[in-house]
């Protein structure tokens, strides 16, 4: 299944690895553009050093084309310029307006997909020369930066930017997510709550078990409950003993909520995690796994079992195909 994002971008399959920061392994990263797809890893949260060796690795288990993620809320050009040093092909910018960071690694000669929340965000994005747009609904887990669906969003998006290849993010799990979104003028979906249940995925067992319960109702969104380290940024969460507390209390604000300062966890480095901590619930935490921000879009439900990066790929491509196919028969 070729699309025109699969053509810019040098892929065979138009499913993009959502950038899931702790838990998107380089192993992860790898196998999903070893599949056909694009993978992409969050390194804006990690040294420069170890986001030199992390790129390197990747490179190791893979020839195909993959990006490295970097969030404007904590922008820095030494991870950029090491991104190009290191010949990343494709850069993905999240959060706020790309600003000189776009320039810049077009300059570099890297593609640029950005990830706008609104069709005003996309267009700006597009006309400083954006080589694809990730129009991210609020259906999607993690943090979210806008608030409109995807049905809504991914058409006002595509009829923004014109003929800019648009990726639709955000509650889309399966090939039927595909095969809706390549209806609604998208390119390529980025799927970031099934390849959390990729068997390459680091992700804790308990995150895992709780993944594979929920239904499409056990998620909420919150403007800012899991906020230390970053704040005032909302974000999808499944629903877990942290939020049920704070539920009860009224949702009392920052300073005020109870369990505040409470160690939860610790990383295997001897790190804590506090409650209410912007924190991915990766494989090395010992401790209240549970209480910790988990992550995770609407579209759960369609996440049943754990399989390879690879069998998830194709499962998604085959069954868009199938529907679409079933569609055009009728």
């Amino acid at each position: 299944m070729s699309t025109k994002f699969c053509d810019t971008f040098g892929i065979e399959h138009p499913v993009v690895l959502a950038p899931m920061a702790g838990v998107a392994s380089d192993a992860l990263v790898a196998a999903v553009s070893n599949a056909g797809g694009l993978g992409l890893t969050p390194l804006w949260h990690v040294s420069t050093d170890d986001l030199r060796t992390s790129v390197r690795n990747i490179k190791q288990l893979t020839d195909k084309p993959f990006g490295v993620n970097l969030n404007m809320d904590f922008p820095s050009l030494e991870h950029l310029d090491a991104c190009l040093e290191e010949e990343v092909e494709v850069i993905s910018l999240f959060w706020r307006p790309p600003g000189e960071f776009l320039a810049r690694a077009k300059a570099g000669g890297a593609k640029v997909v950005y990830s706008a929340g609104d069709a005003a965000d996309a267009k700006a994005a597009a006309e400083l020369g954006a080589d694809a747009i990730c129009a991210q609904g609020w259906e999607a887990g993690g943090h979210v930066r806008g608030t409109v669906g995807s049905m809504a969003l991914i058409p006002a998006v595509v009829d923004a930017v014109g003929d800019i290849p648009v990726v639709a993010a955000g509650g889309i799990a399966d090939g039927r997510g595909l095969a809706a979104a390549l209806s609604l003028g998208a390119s390529a979906v980025w799927v970031g709550t099934r390849f959390l249940a990729a068997a390459e995925a680091n992700v804790h067992p308990d995150y895992l078990s709780h993944l594979l319960a929920a239904s499409e109702n056990d998620t909420a969104h919150f403007d800012d409950l899991f906020d230390i380290g970053w704040p005032d940024a909302p974000h999808r969460a499944l629903n877990n003993s942290t939020t049920k507390m704070w539920e009860e209390s009224g949702r009392l604000p920052l300073g005020q909520r109870p369990g505040e300062g409470d160690v939860v966890a610790s990383t295997s480095t001897g790190g804590e995690v506090l409650r209410y901590q912007s924190k991915s619930p990766s494989g090395d935490l010992t401790g209240n796994v549970e209480a910790i921000s988990m992550w995770a879009g609407q579209g759960v439900s369609m996440v049943k079992e754990v399989q390879s990066a690879s069998d998830i790929v194709l499962e998604i491509v085959n069954e868009a195909d199938a529907t679409l196919q079933r569609i055009l028969c009728r």
